[in-house]
This record gives structure tokens, C-alpha cells and sequence, in this order.
């Protein structure tokens, strides 16, 4: 085992982290504070050589294989116990075509790269909204965000994608080659293969108006009642999701500090000359903080960045929803009120205009039909935390699941087993089953929301 270890070692162009290393321990850690796995080795690929090499090791050696992008997963899917790592931070290029607008990115990149790279051409690519969240992951399971609404979700800008498969092949998939892998990958997760490349389709987005207005939370069963009629029947040039949410300090003024509220985060991409009448319903009602302006798209993508750093405490819970009634809406003002740390939060993104075009079966992504991807976590900076934030979220969660649509978008669940993952795909999850196993029959792949291939 040594002396393959030995040439192991002889085809990695990158750095490989093992236990004894001095930066082993800062090395191994991930996004969510609450993560705190050793890995047997951490492969710092620099080239999609590296990742061949690694995949084939790993697959041989019959290693636990745990692949990490940003490390943003809230499960700390991109880490694992005693296995390999193959990290893929060293894989990070940006390259804008002026032609057709497409961006060409690297399996390891951030988002507030791309977003950097693009803004100057006045283009942006669909995406979440924080900016320091890995493209692979996000990309991976969806990508829900500021733009949704107008130019749908992440998967439905994605036109090309550079592969090595768990035989350590290396393909490119797009909708003539190898079209059942790509249809995969846009939702499937991590389960088929290491991109190791994305091409995106870029939009013409360079200043929104966004941000946030705020409500007591007394108000909240109100504002959502409202908000749900009101988003969608908005042009798409609109978005703006709802969440329950504390305070926490600077840069909001020393009055609101600590005190719980719902809220809705706007973005606006559309011609600002009608802003002011789109926006009149929202002003209407009575805001008791409002901060939205005109910026930059990078900015209202790092708007949160700062209270978010990596590190802290984090525990995840999610479901789609396709109303917000009476008993949800009460649901939620009660959780909203019983908010335990001032980071710890609820979204609800909505599913609806560009996002909720394709049909069911397009891509993996299996809640075209529900109007809300939602999400509920406790946030906090103490490990002497982490028992009262996972308590809050999961009986948040477990309140709502009865109004649910069933399943959960991916992205946003911890490791909660195979039935959640069927849940999630749902008329999609046999199809998935049937590419896993044609590609990945070994599931080398499955430190992930697994689909497991037929035995």
C-alpha cells in the first residue's frame, strides 16, 4: 500500500494533505462550523490531471471518496471521515466570450469570482446569494437565487460541462454529448461524476435595485399573506424572498439590533424608470425599515457576506411549499418569534417566472410546480449552541412539513437518508437511478444526497 501510495504521489501536480501535516487541521475545514471530519488524506488538485489521478486512486484502493468545491455544504457533504478528499479549490478560471455571452468557469471556483469576472462585461450568471458558496455545489443541485425569477434557476443556464467520471474518464457533456449525463447533472447532484469545467449562459444584468424591507414580526402571518399573491403575479423582472429573521447588528441601525422580524430581500433587474410603481405595493405596506437602492449585482451578492463568514455553527432543514395558508402562515410567526441566535433564519425563495418554466421532467430538479424552495437554519458562533439551534430548526421545519410539498431541494438538506433523497427527486429518481448505475455502478460517489445505483 506504501509504494502505491508512493507513485500515487509522483502524479499529483498539487499538494497532498495528510494528518501529520502542519496545515492539515485549518486544511479539513468546511463552511459549517459543526462539521469536524478527518479525512485520511486531502488532495489539492491544480488541473483536471490531478483529478483523474486522484479518482483512480481512490477507486482502487477502495478509499472513501468525498469531493469539496466551495466546502459551502450545509451537511459538510464536500468532507468526510478517513478517506480521500479530492479538493478542487485549484481548478479556478473565469473566461468571459463577448460573442455569444457564455462563461466558462472551473470546477473550484466561488461565486463572488464569477460575478467579478463577469460584471464588467454587464452579464451575470444565475446563482445564489452568497457569494463566497462554491459553483460546483450550487450549480450541482439547482442554484436558487436573486435572478431566478427572470432567468430561472442556475441548471437552466448551464450548456456545458467538462467530466471525469468514476472510471477516470475524462467527457464533456452538453445536450448532443453524452445528453442523459447532462440532463443528470443539472439537479442530480454530485452522484455522476467531478466537473471539472462549467459553461454558463451570461445575462445582461449589471446594476438591480435591492434590498431589504422589514416588518415586526407580530405582522408576519399579514406580510406573507400578502407577499404570496404579490410576488407572483409580478413581472419577473421582480424577485424577492421572504424569511423570518433577527437583527443581528451592524450595518442596520442600533433600534432594529436584536429584535425579530419578517422580511423580504428584493432584487429588481428591470427598467428602473417603473421601479417606483412596481415597488408601491410593497411601500404600502408600511415598512418599518427599508433600505433599497440601486447597485451593483456583485454588491446585493455580497450583501450578507459579512455576517456569514466560515466558521460558525450551522444546522440545515428544508421543503418545498406550494401555498402559504392560514396554518403554515401561523406556523411561521410562531417559530418567527421563538428565534433562538440572532443569525438563525428562515427563507422562502420563490419558485415561479423564469424558474418554474420547465417542465417536471426536463432536469432532475423535481418542484417546477411549487412556489417556494424554503429553508430553515440555526445559525450561531458558539459550539455551546449547537443543540439549541438544531432544536429550533428542526421543530421549525417539522411544524411546516405537514403543508409541504414532500420533498426538499438538495442543496439546503443535511445527511437525512435515502427517503428524503427519493422524496426530493420524486417522478425523476428512477431515471437518476438509471444513469447512476450506468456511470457509477460502484458509487464511488456518495458522500452526497446518494442515489444509490441497482446492486
Amino acid at each position: 500500500m506504501e509504494a502505491k501510495f508512493e507513485e500515487f504521489t509522483t502524479q499529483i501536480r498539487g499538494e497532498i494533505v495528510l494528518p501529520e501535516h502542519e496545515n492539515y487541521n485549518e486544511t479539513r475545514k468546511v463552511y459549517n462550523g459543526m462539521i469536524d471530519k478527518h479525512p485520511g488524506m486531502i488532495v489539492m488538485c491544480v488541473d483536471v490531471a490531478d483529478v483523474m489521478a486522484a479518482v483512480n486512486y481512490g477507486r482502487e484502493n477502495n478509499l472513501l471518496v468525498a469531493v469539496r468545491g466551495g466546502g459551502h455544504n450545509g451537511g459538510g457533504l464536500g468532507i468526510c471521515d478517513d478517506g480521500m478528499v479530492i479538493d478542487l479549490s485549484g481548478l479556478k478560471f473565469v473566461r468571459v466570450n463577448t460573442e455569444d455571452n457564455t462563461v466558462r468557469v472551473g470546477g473550484g471556483n466561488l461565486w463572488g469570482e464569477v460575478d467579478h469576472a463577469t460584471h464588467p462585461f454587464g452579464l451575470a450568471v444565475p446563482a445564489g446569494i452568497i457569494s463566497s458558496t462554491g459553483v460546483g455545489g450550487l450549480t450541482l443541485g439547482g442554484g436558487v437565487g436573486h435572478l431566478s425569477r427572470k432567468y430561472g434557476l442556475t441548471i437552466d443556464n448551464l450548456l456545458e460541462a467538462d467530466m471525469v467520471l468514476a472510471d477516470g474518464s475524462f467527457v464533456t457533456v452538453n445536450a448532443h454529448q453524452n445528453a442523459d449525463l447532462f440532463w443528470a447533472i443539472r439537479g442530480g447532484g454530485g452522484n455522476f461524476g467531478i466537473v471539472t469545467s462549467f459553461k454558463f449562459q451570461g445575462h445582461p444584468v449589471k446594476t438591480v435595485i435591492g434590498g431589504p424591507t422589514l416588518w415586526p414580526v407580530e405582522q408576519t402571518e399579514e406580510i406573507m399573506e400578502w407577499y404570496h399573491e404579490f410576488i407572483h403575479n409580478s413581472e419577473e423582472d421582480l424577485n424577492g424572498f421572504v424569511a423570518t429573521m433577527v437583527i443581528p447588528g451592524p450595518p442596520f441601525p442600533e433600534e432594529l439590533h436584536l429584535k425579530k422580524f419578517c422580511g423580504i430581500v428584493w432584487c429588481y433587474t428591470g427598467d428602473p424608470s417603473k421601479f417606483e410603481s412596481i415597488f408601491a405595493p410593497v411601500l404600502a405596506k408600511n415598512p418599518v425599515f427599508q433600505h433599497v437602492g440601486e447597485m451593483p449585482y456583485p454588491s446585493i451578492q455580497t450583501l450578507f457576506d459579512g455576517l456569514m463568514p466560515h466558521g460558525l455553527q450551522w444546522y440545515w432543514r428544508a421543503d418545498f411549499f406550494t401555498e402559504l395558508g392560514a396554518e403554515a402562515r401561523a406556523q411561521h410567526k410562531k417559530f418567527g418569534s421563538e428565534i433562538p441566535t440572532p443569525l438563525s433564519q428562515m427563507h422562502l425563495y420563490p419558485i415561479s417566472g423564469a424558474a418554474s418554466k420547465p417542465g417536471l421532467t426536463d432536469t432532475p430538479w423535481a418542484y417546477r410546480d411549487a412556489n417556494y424552495a424554503g429553508v430553515f437554519v440555526g445559525v450561531d458562533a458558539d459550539p455551546a449552541n449547537a443543540a439549541k439551534i438544531t432544536d429550533w430548526a428542526k421543530s421549525y421545519q417539522e411544524a411546516l412539513h405537514p403543508y409541504s410539498s414532500g420533498g426538499a431541494y438538495t442543496n439546503f438538506m443535511m445527511d437525512e437518508g435515502q427517503e428524503r433523497v427519493r422524496d426530493s427527486y420524486r417522478q425523476n429518481y428512477d431515471r437518476l437511478v438509471e444513469i447512476k448505475t450506468k456511470y457509477d455502478p460502484g458509487n464511488l460517489f456518495k458522500v452526497n444526497q446518494n442515489i444509490k445505483p441497482k446492486s
